[in-house]
């Protein structure tokens, strides 16, 4: 335990020094070759607990310190301590030990190791009054900085708590069933020959009960399936593709909306990115899943001139960049990293996406906007713009989806999505 609450500490300490978390976790693994599966798990466990619950445990910490360590190595092991004690079923007398032998590491001094034992089990007498105390204000009870916080009871008054809390649950695992290859009954029937329960939740949707390594899942390696959650997987049907369209899906990597648009029809597609590592991963898609694009192009979606072939399109599939709001279950280190002022850039992106997007499309076709956000000014506000500014666009409604208004918020069973459908006349 001392080398999985250490490098825990450390992956926390780089996140929070601006560095996303996915990167973080696979220099981790790529420095740390000798590392169990079991460890590697029990790491990004307590990293992704940590920085779900940051501003909770460091005001908890705050509490117990007399005044703030100057070492912040041991800074971030404390944090890593409190959680495996609050949120853990690790019996506490061991991760006390584990964590003063952990200090001696950083460092050699007694008074050191005293410190992060009297700490540690101070918390354990006091963690219900303790906790409590962190309730008291609304930034440590949420975790979620302030900023965010006033954005979303502005912008959702109604439901903005059960979003924040949304976002600091544990993700449920979905898979899309490849209807090419089976039925979403018959792969029911075959997960539950492994032991695995599911629901269905809507389309190809299936809930994994007790979410597994993919490579657990019987037919992955076949393409039988797909790991994508329910939320994204609502894009496709919305694009309403028919055999013999020319579709491009631009922002495309890692491709699980474009092997999803390939299931649907014998479209003739274009899958864009301005990602050569990403787009790599597309082609691996493509192959698990048996499934081939027309062409899979390196370029930039904002700047078409330098790639486009002069046809125009029956539809297109614009899944801008974003500050990524809705999906932090799955990706807590956003909430940290994000500060005000990014939603307006990424506006600003989002915008000339569609602007030059917009006259590839055929007149009579569509464009699906997709953000993995909440914040409407990604959102509602952008489409609402270009709309007026292009009077030969129409948006069509998605009433049937029981979205609040376009905007799909995030709950216990899928990610927050934005989606709007613009016709062209």
């Amino acid at each position: 335990m001392i080398k999985t609450q250490l490098l825990a500490a450390q992956a926390v300490s780089d996140v929070m020094t601006g560095t996303n978390l996915t990167d973080v976790l696979n220099m981790t693994w790529q420095s740390n070759a000798m590392l169990t599966g079991q460890q590697r798990g029990a790491i990004q466990d307590l990293t992704y607990g940590v920085l779900r619950h940051y501003a909770q445990l460091v005001a908890v910490l705050h509490s117990l310190l007399n005044k703030p360590l100057q070492d912040e190595r041991l800074h971030y092991l404390l944090l890593v301590s409190l959680y495996q004690l609050s949120h853990s079923k690790t019996a506490s007398h061991a991760i006390v030990n584990h964590a003063v032998s952990a200090s001696r590491k950083l460092a050699d001094h007694t008074k050191i190791a005293g410190l992060i034992n009297a700490v540690l089990r101070n918390f354990i007498r006091q963690q219900a009054l303790l906790m409590e105390q962190a309730t008291q204000n609304e930034a440590t009870r949420f975790s979620y900085p302030q900023w965010w916080i006033d954005t979303l009871r502005e912008q959702y008054p109604q439901q903005y708590q059960s979003i924040l809390l949304a976002g600091n649950q544990r993700p449920p695992m979905t898979v899309r069933v490849n209807q090419r290859q089976i039925d979403l009954r018959g792969y029911q029937t075959m997960l539950a020959a492994h032991g695995m329960d599911a629901k269905v939740l809507w389309n190809d949707a299936l809930i994994i009960a007790k979410p597994v390594s993919v490579e657990k899942l019987p037919g992955f390696a076949d393409g039988l399936i797909s790991v994508q959650d329910a939320g994204a997987q609502l894009a496709a049907p919305l694009l309403a593709v028919s055999n013999g369209m020319r579709v491009l899906d631009a922002c495309a990597a890692p491709g699980g909306k474009s092997t999803h648009l390939l299931e649907l029809a014998d479209i003739e597609l274009t899958i864009l990115d301005n990602n050569v590592n990403r787009l790599q991963k597309v082609k691996e898609n493509l192959a698990r899943l048996k499934l081939s694009a027309h062409r899979i192009v390196d370029g930039d979606a904002r700047h078409p001139a330098q790639w486009w072939d002069g046809q125009l399109f029956d539809r297109i599939m614009v899944d801008a960049p974003c500050s990524a709001s809705g999906v932090v279950s799955r990706h807590p280190d956003i909430k940290w990293r994000r500060k005000p002022e990014d939603i307006s850039h990424f506006a600003q992106t989002q915008r000339t996406i569609l602007e030059g997007m917009w006259p590839l499309l055929k007149p009579g076709a569509r464009l699906l906007y997709i953000t993995c956000s909440i914040f409407q000014e990604e959102n509602d506000l952008l489409v609402k713009k270009f709309l007026l500014n292009h009077p030969e666009a129409k948006l069509l409604p998605a009433a049937h989806l029981q979205l609040n208004g376009r905007q799909l918020l995030p709950d216990d069973h899928h990610d927050g999505f934005f989606y709007a459908i613009l016709q062209k006349h």
